[in-house]
């Protein structure tokens, strides 16, 4: 639940007008740069962005999940990219450790990803594992002190910048199910870990993915999350749970955004004498997208508070991820088509939210997983 409505409503203020001073005017330079730029950068730590959810023992916010969605609609009102840096240190790159990690994983690690002095990055998708994720092949192997691991991981968000990675590997070759899966806690910068180039991606410049590969990496075996075998594929759950909420709010800023670019554009564009914004058919566009980003909004909420009240909500979070992101991806269809020829000019920036948005059906769970996901809840419900 919202622990503090004014010191909350003063937070989100804050962020929205961080968002439309300091990001809204950089989204091109960051498209054609492929980079978020350093000031920018220490913006959002000197503001406490890079760590929203980490407890704050540990030098982070401690928002509750209905309190982090509240900042993730804002956040989602200008390019993804921006949102992508500070996210994983807010999501599936720290809250491993958060709900997880030993005492000392946490120490070691939950400061610095608060404070932004490093960036935590989510290793788990493989050429071969993707939605897939118990299949995955990358091992780890115990040797004394130590585990090797060996494995390629596919485009693993924010590698390129990581100081830390959240690997997924296999550690009982026997069971090749999720049970013989482990998370580890790998540095940066370990000989044996190496970060293949930048992906070129359709859209989201500015927010890069990587290969990361692990060739005979030895860490030490206190890099075992939670210091117990097997439990890996249960605390990426977890950990997506969460994330996969977080999307659904960044999704329905985005949506918010275009819908604001929309009525705009459509209130001045002038055609047969008249805005169109008065032509009906326009007007069913903006409606239909505003109903759309209205249900959205209130499935995220309302899955928000069931989490703060420790109530099982991974039917719910699917429900959200795929209602939010299909939306979102409707809305920029629609505000591509009201600007016209203008929604397919880059000048616009409408065709270049048209492109990152397409990403958020993929990532984190594709649209299909989320359907899986919801028939499997219902299927076990309705068994008792």
């Amino acid at each position: 639940m919202i622990r503090d409505q004014e010191t909350l409503d003063s937070l989100a203020e804050t962020v929205a007008r961080f968002v439309a001073e300091r990001l809204v005017p950089n989204e091109a330079k960051i498209a054609d740069d492929d980079r978020v730029p350093d000031d920018i950068v220490a913006e959002m730590r000197a503001l406490g962005l890079f760590g929203l959810s980490i407890p704050e023992e540990y030098g982070g916010l401690g928002l509750t999940m209905e309190e982090e969605v509240r900042i993730a609609f804002e956040l989602g009102q200008t390019s993804p990219a921006f949102r992508s840096l500070i996210g994983t240190n807010n999501g599936i790159g720290s809250q491993g450790i958060v709900m997880d990690g030993t005492p000392e994983q946490k120490r070691r690690y939950l400061p610095r990803l608060a404070k932004g002095e490093i960036v935590g990055s989510f290793a788990l998708t493989e050429p071969e594992a993707g939605s897939d994720a118990a299949s995955l092949r990358t091992t780890a192997r115990r040797e004394g002190d130590h585990y090797v691991l060996n494995g390629t991981k596919r485009f693993i968000t924010n590698a390129p910048q990581a100081g830390v990675f959240t690997v997924m590997a296999r550690t009982n070759p026997a069971d090749k199910g999720p049970g013989g899966i482990s998370a580890f806690l790998v540095d940066a910068g370990l000989s044996g870990l190496s970060i293949g180039k930048p992906d070129k991606k359709m859209g989201q410049k500015g927010a890069h993915t990587a290969d990361v590969v692990f060739d005979q990496c030895k860490v030490p075996a206190s890099a075992l999350i939670g210091g117990v075998e097997g439990q890996g594929f249960k605390t990426a759950m977890k950990v997506l749970d969460r994330g996969r909420l977080h999307i659904s709010a960044v999704c329905v800023g985005v949506a918010q955004r275009l819908i604001r670019e929309m009525v705009t554009y459509a209130s001045n564009r002038v055609q047969f004498g008249k805005p169109i914004a008065q032509f009906q058919l326009v007007q069913a566009m903006m409606a239909d997208s505003q109903a759309e980003c209205y249900g959205a909004r209130c499935m995220v909420e309302e899955t928000a508070r069931r989490r703060d009240r420790g109530l099982p909500i991974t039917v719910e979070v699917a429900c959200s991820k795929m209602m939010a992101s299909e939306m979102v991806g409707r809305v920029a269809d629609r505000a591509v088509q009201v600007f016209g020829g203008a929604g397919y000019i880059a000048d616009y920036g409408i065709e270049r939210f048209y492109r990152d948005v397409r990403l958020f059906r993929l990532y984190e769970g594709t649209t299909q997983i989320q359907q899986l996901v919801i028939a499997r809840g219902l299927l076990d419900a309705a068994k008792g």
